[in-house]
């Protein structure tokens, strides 16, 4: 039973394949030659015993015929009803006024038709065809200091993988030994490698492009990155968006509402043409078309650019949306501190002794304020020195000493605990550093206050060009945050967000989302994906930034950005924009055309040859229009 229905989707296969759609049309042709000229039975008069239309019917007409059966059967409810039973009723009633060449290019132009709508939908999903190309299929496995070529799928979460220059890296994992640059390109969307050296994590499908490395295999099969990526993109094209299940559900009420017509034409007029041609006008193809075609179009661009869109109903609520409420940290800064200003209290002291003494004094501190100090100080070149006598009091600071000199580290709190009072000038550098959204970081010696160290997290470059440009597309922009109120609203104005709601919870960022939703907004999310999973779930449509690896993104974002690059966003919003657009002017024109058509049917101006010429040329334009988009420039 199995075998027998392969062989008959097979050869459906094989009719509405290209090859055998050029054979239709030739014969097609040959057909259409005496009509021109007038002579509808110049092949029987040749000697010919059949009407060369007929070979156009076998072999475009059969696999239209197969569809409409198949959605009787299988289809629940009105979906059974489709535009394949329409074309199928319309050819068999060509057939039966004998006008062979309509019925023969009824099903002809919808092979076309179908074969344009396949063509577009092949290119859209060259970015996933990319991504499954590069999915590695060996590795260089080491074990017990033996290196073995082997499998992808054996290797296994912790094993020690070495990749070579020029090789794919076949698993996600942290560089162990050895520096190198990696082409992350097709997950990405970045045109230059990226320089990584120990510690640092590289992804599946990847491409190792000059040192040697070995990494620790942190996810592997379909746990990894790239497989996490393809299976993101495979789910997008099985879910439809609102306009798409609209225009379905269109489409099986137009087939009874087109045979009441038709009906209505052959007893108003007595002429049976009439008719068949209201059929043959009235499918709505390009209606069914319009939506599938467009996003799947926009899905494919959308991958090239390292964007991943998990559903078409995403899509569209991204062009519809008219507010963007966005995280801060990562976000719209780049989620790490770094040391902004050295104040000096003490003019005995230099600026480098000052940042060495202090790096020195919080080396083996694992406080975030710390760490960063310390990265200040290398990245200036300056040598530390060994530290003796640490300790370390939570939430408070650290004291050391070096080079026999005693030091404290951290807030206020801890040296008015040591006995040492701030004078206020020193104060009213503190004020002004955290009305800047700056934290600080106390330095002092023997009772002394040395300086300030000022600390702040980092606005992206491009964010306050984003939101300007966002809010030129009379997008409202929204700052949501559990940072406190002055550094959320410092780097609010830094961006050019002039709403703002701070120290949130998550569970109060979903509450700000539900009330603008109420409000009959649409909103978009913006955040890293993983603290703020509830609002971006929460919100219409949510955009993960830089979630590459991230499976928290993946599952919370309908949309993830596989850089860090917020400038994106304002390609998705033109995107979207662009596609809902191309939408509603396919739906609108394919309606235009059904109806001109049908006005022109009854007025005995079209028959069905004519008829359906103009028809099924409106649902390729649809296709066409779609194609388009796949190649547009939102840059």
């Amino acid at each position: 039973m199995d075998g027998g229905k392969i062989m008959i989707k097979k050869t459906m296969d094989t009719l509405a394949g290209l090859p055998m759609t050029l054979i239709a049309g030739f014969f097609l042709l040959l057909d259409l030659i005496p009509h021109l000229c007038g002579q509808n039975e110049f092949w029987q008069n040749c000697g010919l015993w059949f009407d060369p239309a007929w070979v156009t019917v076998l072999i475009s007409g059969i696999p239209l015929l197969y569809l409409a059966i198949w959605r009787l059967i299988h289809n629940p409810g009105i979906s059974k009803i489709s535009s394949a039973l329409l074309i199928s009723i319309a050819m068999a009633a060509a057939i039966a006024i004998q006008d062979l060449f309509a019925a023969g290019e009824v099903a002809f132009i919808m092979a076309i038709g179908a074969l344009l709508e396949e063509r577009t939908t092949l290119r859209a999903k060259q970015g996933l065809h990319k991504l499954m190309s590069l999915t590695p299929t060996q590795g260089r496995r080491i074990r017990d200091g033996k290196e073995e070529m082997v499998p992808a799928e054996m290797i296994q979460q912790g094993d020690l993988v070495r990749i070579l220059p020029g090789e794919t890296i076949p698993v996600d994992g942290v560089i162990v030994d050895g520096k190198t640059s990696v082409d992350q390109s097709i997950m990405t969307g970045e045109s230059l490698p990226v320089d990584k050296e120990a510690t640092e994590e590289v992804f599946c499908g990847t491409l190792n492009c000059f040192g040697a490395i070995d990494i620790q295999a942190t996810r592997t099969g379909e746990d990894s990155s790239l497989q996490k990526l393809i299976q993101m993109v495979q789910q997008a094209e099985e879910k439809q968006a609102p306009m798409q299940r609209i225009a379905d559900q269109a489409a099986s009420w137009l087939v009874p509402v087109a045979l009441l017509i038709a009906v209505a034409a052959f007893v108003t007029t007595k002429n049976v043409v009439t008719a068949v041609t209201v059929l043959v006008v009235f499918c709505p193809c390009a209606l069914v078309l319009a939506t599938p075609t467009a996003i799947m179009a926009a899905i494919g661009q959308a991958s090239r650019h390292g964007v991943l869109i998990k559903s078409g109903e995403a899509l569209e609520q991204l062009g519809k949306a008219d507010t963007m409420t966005f995280d801060k940290t990562g976000t719209l800064t780049f989620g790490c501190l770094a040391v902004s200003d050295v104040v000096l209290l003490d003019s005995s002291i230099e600026r480098r002794d000052f940042l060495m003494l202090a790096a020195s004094a919080e080396a083996k501190s694992e406080h975030p304020l710390g760490k960063a100090l310390v990265a200040k100080a290398k990245e200036e070149g300056i040598s530390l020195l060994e530290s003796e006598d640490f300790t370390m009091a939570a939430g408070k600071g650290i004291q050391a000493k070096v080079k026999g000199r005693v030091l404290l580290c951290g807030n206020e709190k801890w040296l008015l605990e040591h006995q040492l009072a701030l004078d206020c000038s020193a104060k009213e550098i503190q004020d002004r550093l955290r009305s800047q959204g700056k934290a600080t970081l106390w330095v002092a010696e023997d009772g002394c206050c040395l300086g300030i160290v000022a600390l702040s997290d980092v606005l992206r470059p491009q964010a306050a060009e984003v939101v300007r440009q966002l809010q030129k597309m009379q997008m409202e922009c929204i700052l949501l945050t559990g940072d406190n109120c002055m550094t959320a609203h410092y780097f609010a104005k830094q961006a050019g967000v002039n709403e703002v709601w701070a120290e949130l919870l998550p569970e109060e960022k979903v509450h700000r989302i539900e009330a603008l939703r109420q409000q009959k907004r649409v909103v978009c999310m913006v955040g890293d994906g993983v603290n703020d999973a509830p609002a971006l779930k929460s919100a219409d449509v949510s955009v993960a930034m830089g979630s590459i690896g991230s499976d928290i993104a993946i599952e919370a974002a309908s949309i993830a950005l596989m850089s860090d690059d917020l400038g994106k966003l304002l390609y998705l919003k033109r995107l979207s924009k662009a596609t809902v657009a191309t939408i509603k002017f396919s739906i609108t024109l394919s309606m235009m055309i059904n109806f001109t058509a049908i006005g022109l049917s009854l007025a005995g101006l079209l028959n069905p040859t004519t008829g359906a010429l103009v028809h099924n040329a409106g649902s390729c334009f649809v296709v066409l229009i779609a194609a388009l988009l796949y190649d547009r420039k939102f840059d």
